[in-house]
C-alpha cells in the first residue's frame, strides 16, 4: 500500500487549511506542523476543520532542536499536548522520545494517547548518523507507542545503509517504523523505504514548501519514481557523482522505464568516495545490501577513478580512460563508456562527416576524453585547449594530438570548438564561459556538451560571434538510449525522454525566474 505524507507548514489556520486542501490530491496522509503556526492554540473544532475528514492527520508540534519551528520549550510543549481534545478527529500523535517516556510513564490518562498504537515516538539528528543508532532504536522500542520514526541526516549516499538495514530490523521484530535519511544523499531512503517496510514516506506539496532536507515532493514520489509498484523484485538503477540534484538521468531513464512498462527505478546516489560506494553497496561479492542493483550511470568526478573498481572494462572505454556505465551481470561489474557515441552522434546528424575537420576540445576530464576519441576515431584534426597545461599535455598525448593553454588562444582557424568543461552549467557557474566571442570568430559551429540549462553562456557567446550553436542535450539523450539498451536489451522510446528531459528544463528556466 502506498503510503505517502504531505506535511503543511503554515504560519495562520487559514492558509494552513488551504495547504491542507491542496495536499488532499496527491497524500495518504497529512501531516499538520502545528509548530509552524504563529499561535499554537487549537481548539477539536478547529482541528475538525483543517482534517475536514478527508485524510488521515498527523499532528506534530516539533521544538527547534530536532528541526522544528516552535519557540515553546518542554513545558509548552507538554501542557500544549496535555490539554489537546482531539476528538471526532482520524488523527496520529508525533512526538518526541522525551515526551513520550514522560507519557508513558504518568498516571494521568491524556485525551490524546488514549490509544498508543496512534502515537508516533520521533527522533531527529541533522548532525549526521548517530554512533548509537542501534540504541535509540531499542529505548524508543521499549515505550508503548505504536510506531518508532528516525530521520538522521545524509552526507552520503552509503549512510542510507544503516537506515535500511534498520527498516530491516524492525520488520523482523514486527514493529512499525518510519525510518529516513534525510538530504540529497538520503532519496535513497525516500523513494525505497516503503518497499523495505517503513509506515509511510514523506513528500512535500511543491519544491518550495520541503520540511526537511532533501524532500521530494509527493508528485515525484508517485510519478517520477512510480513508488506505489516498487517491491523486492525491482531492478535499481542510477547516477553516481557529486552533485547529482541537478540531473535529467532521473527523468530521462524513469520516464522511459514506464514507457517500457519495466519494474525499474532511476535514483540519483549522491556519494563522497566512489569506492566507498561501490565496495558497499554495489560490488555483489562486497556489498551490505540486500538490493537488485542492476545498473549505474557514472558522471563527474568519477569517471576515471571508478575504472580501478571494475571487473571488466570495455575496449572504447579503456581507450578513452573514462567509464560512464556500469553493467551489474554476474556478480561482476562491467564498464563501458556511452559518451563518445553520443558525443559523435548529433555532429553526424550536423555535418555527415568530421573527417578532415578542424576541431578544438576545451577541458580535460572524462567528456572531454570521450570528445577526443571519437573526433580522432572518425579522422578529425583535433587539438586540445585546458588552463592547466600540464594536464593538457597528458591529456594529449594519450590520444596523439596537439594541445594548447586555453587562455587567449585563438579559435580562428578551428571548424567547430567543443565546450567540454563544466561551466555554464545550471548552478553556481551557471554565467560562466571557457572563451570569450572575439576567441571564437570564424568558428562555423560551437558545440557545448553541458545540457542545463538548453541556452548556456559559451552558446550565447558563439551567436554573437557568428558560430553556428549545438547544444548537449542531443549528446545527453544519445548517450542515455546506449546506457539504457545496455542495461536492458531493449530500445527506448527516444520520444518519452526527450520529452522529459525538455518538461524538466523548461520547468527550472520557468522556476528560476519566478525566483528572480
Amino acid at each position: 500500500m502506498t503510503r505517502i505524507c504531505v506535511p503543511v507548514c503554515a504560519r495562520d489556520l487559514d492558509r494552513m487549511r488551504e495547504a491542507v486542501e491542496r495536499a488532499a490530491d496527491v497524500a495518504d496522509i497529512i501531516e499538520l506542523r502545528l509548530d509552524c503556526l504563529d499561535e499554537v492554540e487549537i481548539s477539536a473544532r478547529e482541528l475538525a476543520r483543517l482534517g475536514g475528514g478527508a485524510r488521515s492527520l498527523i499532528l506534530t508540534l516539533r521544538p527547534a532542536e530536532q528541526g522544528g519551528h516552535t519557540s515553546l520549550d518542554y513545558d509548552g510543549r507538554r501542557r500544549f499536548w496535555t490539554s489537546l481534545k482531539p476528538s471526532g478527529t482520524d488523527c496520529f500523535f508525533d512526538l518526541e522520545y522525551d515526551l513520550v517516556q514522560e507519557f508513558a510513564s504518568a498516571q494521568s490518562s491524556y485525551p490524546f494517547v488514549a490509544d498508543w498504537k496512534r502515537v508516533i515516538c520521533s527522533h531527529h539528528d541533522f548532525e549526521g548518523i548517530p554512533p548509537n543508532l542501534q540504541g535509540i532504536y531499542e529505548a524508543m522500542a521499549a515505550t508503548p507507542a505504536g510506531i518508532l520514526k528516525i530521520a538522521v541526516q545524509a552526507k552520503d549516499v552509503t549512510d542510507c545503509i544503516p537506515i535500511l538495514k534498520l527498516l530491516e530490523r524492525a520488520q523482523n521484530e514486527r514493529r512499525e517504523l518510519i525510518a529516513i535519511a534525510m538530504g540529497p544523499a538520503g532519496i535513497t531512503t525516500r523513494v525505497l523505504g516503503l518497499s523495505r517496510g517503513s509506515v509511510l514516506t514523506y513528500g512535500s506539496l511543491d519544491d518550495e514548501s520541503g520540511t526537511a532536507p532533501g524532500q521530494i515532493t509527493a508528485n515525484q514520489l508517485r510519478n517520477l519514481y512510480r513508488i506505489g509498484g516498487i517491491n523486492s523484485q525491482t531492478e535499481i538503477f542510477g547516477i553516481v557523482g557529486n552533485p547529482v540534484g541537478q540531473s535529467l538521468s532521473p527523468h530521462i531513464h524513469n520516464s522511459a522505464f514506464a514507457a517500457a512498462n519495466l519494474n525499474a527505478v532511476y535514483l540519483p546516489f549522491q556519494i563522497t568516495d566512489v569506492t566507498q560506494f561501490i565496495k558497499r553497496m554495489v560490488h555483489p561479492k562486497t556489498r551490505e545490501l540486500q538490493w537488485n542493483l542492476v545498473g549505474l550511470s557514472v558522471t563527474i568526478p568519477d569517471k576515471s577513478a571508478v575504472m580501478t573498481l571494475l571487473d571488466w572494462i570495455d575496449p572504447t572505454a579503456k581507450e578513452i580512460g573514462a567509464v560512464n556505465t556500469i553493467v551489474v551481470q554476474n556478480n561482476r561489474l562491467l564498464g563501458y563508456n556511452t559518451d563518445a557515441q553520443g558525443f559523435i552522434g548529433p555532429l553526424r546528424d550536423r555535418f555527415g562527416s568530421v573527417k578532415n575537420a578542424r576541431c578544438a576540445v576545451i577541458g580535460a576530464g572524462g567528456g572531454a576524453r570521450a570528445a577526443l576519441w571519437a573526433l580522432a576515431n572518425d579522422d578529425a584534426n583535433v587539438s586540445l585547449f585546458a588552463r592547466n597545461i600540464e594536464r593538457a599535455a597528458f591529456t594529449a598525448s594519450d590520444f596523439g594530438v596537439s594541445y594548447g593553454q586555453l587562455a587567449n588562444a585563438d579559435f580562428t582557424e578551428f571548424d567547430i570548438v567543443v565546450n567540454a568543461t563544466p561551466l555554464g552549467m545550471s548552478g553556481a557557474n551557471q554565467e560562466m564561459t571557457p572563451v570569450s566571442a572575439a576567441q571564437l570568430r570564424g568558428v562555423r559551429l560551437a558545440y557545448d556538451l553541458v545540457y542545463n540549462p538548453l541556452q548556456t553562456r559559451f552558446l550565447r557567446v558563439a551567436r554573437d560571434a557568428g558560430c553556428e550553436t549545438l547544444g548537449g542535450m542531443e549528446m545527453l539523450l544519445s548517450q542515455a538510449v546506449e546506457q539504457f539498451k545496455l542495461w536492458t536489451g531493449r530500445e527506448p522510446d527516444l520520444g518519452v525522454m526527450r520529452m522529459q528531459a525538455l518538461t524538466q528544463v523548461h520547468r527550472a528556466i520557468k522556476d528560476g525566474q519566478r525566483a528572480a
